[in-house]
């Protein structure tokens, strides 16, 4: 009875939905923190050097495939979340693949300090608050689904892909709606990538104080 009470207290009053909408809060506060780290940090590698803009153009590609992975997530899983088990795509792999690919553009928003600590620590960050909505998801989703998402809890893990269940499936009814949504979502991080260039020039002039450095 504890429980019961404990998982309706949990659960926002628009269900799913809500859960949804702390995801985006989650995404807009992490990149709000991301951008301030890139706006008084800066790495151990100047920024002229080859090092340096290596690990800023690997930090573009994991942005590009965090949002290309976001619209494929979308793509699958459709509006469908609440109401059954998607199993297919990119859910075959990971139960939480939309996660799982905005750690990887956070990894990226990292690398622009040209660090290779700050594709980690930006992760970790990501990850990590990301990790609590999972939890409650979950117990939303048991609560709503029942057996049929018990066993995909026990067959597919939670957030590291394992490539060797992938199964196509299928994407259901296409939802465009959700599809741009997804997209406006992702293309914060694309937008953020010349105002990264322009920091880098204004600490380069002074006009931006350094406090911190990273390896």
């Amino acid at each position: 009875m504890v429980d019961e009470v404990k998982f309706a207290n949990d659960v926002p009053p628009d269900g799913l939905g809500g859960y949804q909408q702390m995801r985006r809060l989650v995404l807009a506060v992490l990149i709000v923190v991301l951008f301030a780290a890139l706006l008084f940090g800066q790495s151990t590698f100047p920024p002229d050097t080859s090092m340096h803009e290596s690990i800023e153009m690997f930090g573009v590609l994991l942005i590009f495939l965090g949002v290309v992975g976001r619209l494929w997530s979308t793509l699958y899983i459709g509006g469908r979340k609440s109401s059954e088990v998607v199993t297919g795509g990119p859910y075959s792999i990971t139960r939480n693949p939309l996660y799982v690919f905005s750690t990887v553009a956070a990894a990226g928003v990292g690398a622009q300090i040209g660090s290779f600590s700050g594709i980690i620590l930006f992760a970790l960050l990501c990850a990590g608050a990301f990790h609590i909505v999972i939890l409650r998801e979950e117990r939303f989703l048991k609560q709503a689904l029942g057996a049929p998402y018990e066993a995909y809890l026990a067959r597919v893990p939670r957030f590291f892909p394992k490539l060797s269940l992938y199964q196509e499936g299928d994407t259901g009814s296409f939802q465009p709606r959700l599809l741009l949504n997804t997209l406006l979502d992702g293309l914060v991080f694309l937008v953020a990538l010349p105002a990264f260039e322009l920091i880098d020039g204004a600490q380069q002039s002074g006009m931006l104080p350094v406090l911190f450095r990273l390896p």
